[in-house]
């Protein structure tokens, strides 16, 4: 029986509970990149994560969106 290996992001941009991964994804038009964004907590030992982020919360995910986008275009420029 073939296991299914897990899909890693191609790179990851943290700033304190806010995350943003970078995903690649090969097209006909070469390498293609999508971000999704998550807020990680602790709910008693165990980590989680959430896609819902809360006032004070923002600042952080308008930083982390800013290093993602200078990371996909580095990274574009890099491969060229």
């Amino acid at each position: 029986m073939a296991t299914k290996q897990k899909t890693r992001p191609v790179h990851e941009v943290r700033l304190g509970v806010v995350k943003a991964a970078i995903w690649a994804n090969e097209t006909d038009n070469g390498v293609r990149h999508n971000v999704t964004l998550s807020r990680i907590y602790k709910d008693g030992d165990e980590w989680k994560d959430s896609t819902s982020f809360g006032r004070d919360d923002l600042p952080l995910v308008a930083k982390v969106v800013d290093k993602a986008h200078d990371w996909i275009f580095e990274e574009a420029s890099s491969t060229s």
